[in-house]
């Protein structure tokens, strides 16, 4: 039996993932470390040039779903490869801390095009009744990138260099994403090779027992199911990826360089079981409320490490912080799709990408700020973790007032 071509786009998009998670997202945490080592710099200014690079890539987000929409998704994946193997690389030739800003420049454009939006556009075409196992499978290369991709970057700079370690690094990302984005994403959705969503298969109640029903977004509540929506994944991340970038410089007083990247890589393990176990049951489940449920718990694992800075809390902490990683990465793009549907799903998940990732942008800024306003992490992991409540709250809301409109599921 033929395996259904979408699900080649899938496991195409997971390699995609794991590249880009682990240059981008995970590896801003070794770039943060690794430079303040080698050049004694302060955190807050190269955590700074970090928020660039989300920066940039919030700024260009409705435009990366817009262009997948017209023009499919291998030029603006190819092109994304270009940036972030050419950003890594540069980060490793910088001599000034200006320089770091260019190389961040190039880092956010390639992420903008290989993550969340590009990933989920690409895939969203080729699905129906296994929409949601079909993108938290894609994004389960993220998870990759954290378990392999932080060691990897950790050993090929301390084995080359900052300099050569970065360059070896961009060049092997160009030679294995650019041949793969080629030969595998060269059609747009099922329609263009005869077939139809989910393998041209009938889209039968039982199958899989996932069960297809119409968007429910209208006129009457688009606005709020959008905006709940952007709201709260926007704070969620902006929490995650500030947790993320300063993971090791957190963990290393304790652990130890080798021990505090052990910790990164086993966060991203429960990560990855995390969206395993999404993949299972994300499409027979209320996304909303399985959203608040994980972010009570991430919120709980922040407040932990902050209260009892301890070896035992913090990896176990850590562990449940990463489990729900694996979920709320991928539920916000996963709510939109099921609330809007798969048309124009690229422009109009851009837009809330746009917002989420502009925000969550300042996270790491904002984490290195108060890291050294207070003279530790503690105080900033509490706001943190009343932060990710604040977007459980916003979520549960909007679901509220959806139900006024549209039936919520």
């Amino acid at each position: 039996m033929r395996v259904f071509y979408g699900w080649r786009v899938v496991a195409a998009c997971f390699v995609i993932a794991a590249f880009a998670w682990g240059l981008g997202l995970f590896g801003s945490s070794v770039y943060l470390q690794a430079v303040t080592s080698a050049y004694g710099w302060p955190v807050a200014e190269v955590a700074s040039a970090i928020t660039l690079f989300f920066l940039v890539s919030a700024a260009v987000q409705r435009i990366v779903g817009r262009s997948i929409d017209r023009w499919g998704p291998r030029p603006i994946l190819l092109l994304g490869t270009a940036c972030i193997s050419g950003g890594a690389a540069l980060i490793g030739q910088v001599s000034a801390p200006w320089q770091l800003y260019p190389c961040f420049v190039l880092l956010g454009l390639g992420w903008s095009t290989l993550s969340m939006t590009g990933i989920t556009t690409t895939v969203a075409p080729w699905f129906e009744r296994h929409q949601g196992r079909s993108m938290t499978l894609a994004i389960m290369g993220a998870s990759v990138g954290a378990i392999a991709g932080v060691p990897l970057l950790l050993l090929a700079i301390g084995r080359f260099g900052l300099s050569h370690g970065l360059t070896v690094v961009g060049l092997v990302t160009g030679l294995v994403l650019a041949p793969l984005i080629w030969r595998v994403l060269r059609f747009r959705g099922p329609a263009e090779i005869g077939q139809q969503r989910d393998g041209d298969q009938p889209a039968t109640a039982d199958a899989g027992h996932a069960v297809v029903t119409p968007p429910i977004a209208t006129s009457g509540n688009r606005r709020v199911l959008l905006w709940s929506a952007t709201a709260t994944f926007s704070l969620g991340l902006t929490v995650q990826i500030a947790f993320i970038t300063h993971h090791v410089t957190l963990a290393e007083p304790l652990l130890g360089m080798s021990g505090a990247g052990l910790l990164v890589s086993a966060t991203g393990v429960t990560a990855f079981v995390g969206r395993l176990v999404l993949a299972r049951i994300v499409d027979r489940v209320r996304v909303r409320p399985l959203a608040c449920l994980v972010m009570v718990a991430q919120s709980s694992a922040l407040l932990a490490i902050g209260l009892w800075p301890t070896v035992p809390v913090l990896i176990g902490a850590s562990l449940v912080y990463g489990y729900g990683i694996g979920h709320v990465t991928t539920l916000g793009p996963v709510v939109v799709r099921r609330e809007f549907g798969a048309a124009a799903f690229g422009a109009t998940y851009g837009t809330a990408a746009t917002v989420i990732q502009l925000t969550s942008a300042f996270g790491p800024m904002l984490f290195g700020l108060l890291r050294d306003a207070f003279g530790g992490y503690g105080p900033g992991l509490a706001i943190a973790s009343a932060v990710t409540l604040a977007g459980c709250f916003a979520l549960l809301v909007g679901g509220e007032i959806g139900k006024r409109t549209g039936v919520v599921r």
